[in-house]
């Protein structure tokens, strides 16, 4: 019982980190600099996990990375950054809590897999949270935002299809190390003719780079599918709606952000939708390149 607890704390620190760095990029990475912002945390978190799955990729694999490095990290973590600095912390949690619902219907879109009426019925009332919690009276929605975080959650969907399709031939760290390294070479060039030379940065800005590419990539990895070998993935799935509501608990603590009734019943209404839509068989996460029985993380930020 008490190793049992050791591996859901350990396991619970990965979906609080992605939940946490939409308050960290949009408190203190540059606003402006969303190919450096996507480089800088891609790129390390690459490195780290190479080293330590510590393989390369192999006949098809160099390709599948380029792809799904493409969508997963090159173009996904350049929309979540943008989404995470045009919406408020809160927001953008919320909205990208909606993300394994996404997913359940873009397999079905481009790969068949029907869900069955369940999963639908998740999935609406899923939606219906999310569009509850951001259209309070009064509540300024940021349409750019919500569009970057709608355009995430369509390339992460994408390259869930393609990750299942392919899962074959690699472990999930391994898989996901060289989609993280093939996408930030991506980031790098265009981030270079783009927006010039990186970003000037100071101790906290520093220091908030090091969190997102370390602690909320390369470690919430490890954590992630450490957690993926000691624990039923009911229970890793269940964990994962740690990740949108440590993103509400931090905008509203922090910065401010409204929360009251309409929100928090929209919140509910999403945690709600995500379990009634998680497929009993499972899901990818987006770039794991994962078994299919691997559980989604909730509103993931890579």
């Amino acid at each position: 019982m008490e190793a049992n607890a050791r591996w859901v704390l350990l396991t619970a620190l990965a979906p609080v980190a992605w939940g946490a760095n939409y308050w960290v990029t949009h408190a203190h990475l540059p606003a402006d600099r969303p190919l450096w912002g996507a480089a800088l945390r891609a790129l390390p978190a690459g490195l780290l996990l190479l080293a330590c799955a510590r393989r390369r990729p192999h006949g098809a694999w160099w390709w599948r990375s380029a792809v799904l490095g493409l969508l997963n990290t090159a173009a996904f973590l350049l929309l979540l950054y943008l989404a995470s600095q045009l919406l408020p912390t809160s927001t953008a949690a919320t909205a990208m809590a909606a993300s394994p619902l996404a997913m359940l219907l873009t397999a079905w879109a481009l790969a068949g897999r029907r869900p069955r009426r369940a999963h639908l019925a998740g999935a609406g009332v899923g939606l219906a949270g999310v569009a509850l919690a951001l259209a309070g009276p009064g509540q300024r929605i940021g349409w750019a935002g919500l569009a970057a975080s709608a355009g995430a959650m369509l390339v992460s969907s994408v390259g869930y299809v393609l990750a299942a399709r392919w899962r074959e031939g690699a472990d999930p760290l391994a898989a996901t190390a060289w989609q993280l390294t093939a996408g930030a070479l991506v980031l790098l060039p265009a981030a270079f003719v783009v927006e010039g030379a990186p970003p000037p940065v100071d101790v906290p800005t520093l220091l908030a780079f090091g969190y997102t590419a370390v602690v909320a990539t390369a470690l919430a990895f490890a954590c992630w599918f450490t957690g993926l070998r000691h624990l039923p993935a009911a229970t890793v799935g269940l964990l994962g709606l740690l990740n949108p509501l440590t993103g509400v608990l931090l905008g509203t603590a922090l910065d401010g952000d409204p929360f009251g009734p309409r929100q928090g019943l929209g919140l509910a209404l999403v945690a709600a939708g995500i379990l009634c839509g998680r497929p009993r068989a499972g899901t990818v996460r987006p770039g794991d390149g994962a078994p299919a029985e691997t559980p989604l993380p909730t509103g993931r930020a890579t």
